[in-house]
């Protein structure tokens, strides 16, 4: 993601935005494909001692895998109004020094990333134009576990994808968002050395929780 990129994505996702996204955790707790993710983890058994979260928003991957048991975490988010509350966050949880925090875009600090157990996309892979770089770099740092949602490849959702981002456009707004081949995106994760271990679909989206093939 160019710095252009990382600037329109500090852009749209505003202080007042992260500020909601918390309220309605701390209210709801895990919504959406977090929580499809969370549970399937719980189903399949899988527990990572460290993470990668990558795009993490507020934060609520890692800090209910915390709450499980896991050990570490690494929060990385290109926005960094999200950064901020997901510190507040871990803070009021008791969690500090089990999760760094990192602000900026994965594939241009791939370098600064260590490998994790875990390896997190929910809903990132839709706001990056370059999906192939990002899962390249995404998968080579998760040593066991690979999980990522995206929104399927269907004619409606690709109508409203356009749909909002001609509203962004309008409005002087440089974020995007893209709708990617969904055939594509499980290939590169198969080449990566990962098998799926469960799917599950929504209206809109697809999750998968990956293993690498020779993990028990």
């Amino acid at each position: 993601m160019s710095g252009c990129l990382c600037e329109a994505t500090d852009h749209h996702f505003t202080p007042a935005r992260a500020r909601q996204d918390l309220a309605t955790y701390r209210r709801r707790g895990p919504t959406g494909t977090a929580r499809v993710i969370l549970q399937s983890l719980r189903e399949l058994d899988l527990r990572p001692e460290t993470m990668l979260d990558i795009g993490a928003g507020v934060g609520v991957l890692h800090h209910e895998l915390l709450q499980r048991g896991a050990g570490q975490a690494v929060h990385l988010e290109a926005a960094g109004a999200f950064v901020e509350v997901a510190k507040e966050e871990t803070a009021r949880r008791g969690h500090q020094g089990r999760v760094s925090f990192l602000h900026g875009d994965a594939v241009g600090m791939t370098a600064e990333l260590a490998a994790a157990d875990l390896v997190a996309l929910d809903r990132v892979v839709c706001c990056y134009p370059e999906f192939a770089a990002l899962l390249n770099v995404s998968t080579a740092k998760a040593r066991r576990y690979f999980a990522l949602s995206y929104p399927h490849d269907r004619w409606y959702v690709r109508s409203h994808t356009w749909w909002k981002n001609a509203q962004r456009r309008r409005a002087g707004d440089r974020f995007r968002t893209f709708v990617h081949p969904v055939a594509a995106i499980r290939a590169l994760v198969a080449a990566a050395g990962f098998e799926v271990r469960c799917s599950r679909s929504t209206l809109v989206w697809e999750v998968l929780i990956c293993a690498r093939r020779d993990v028990a």
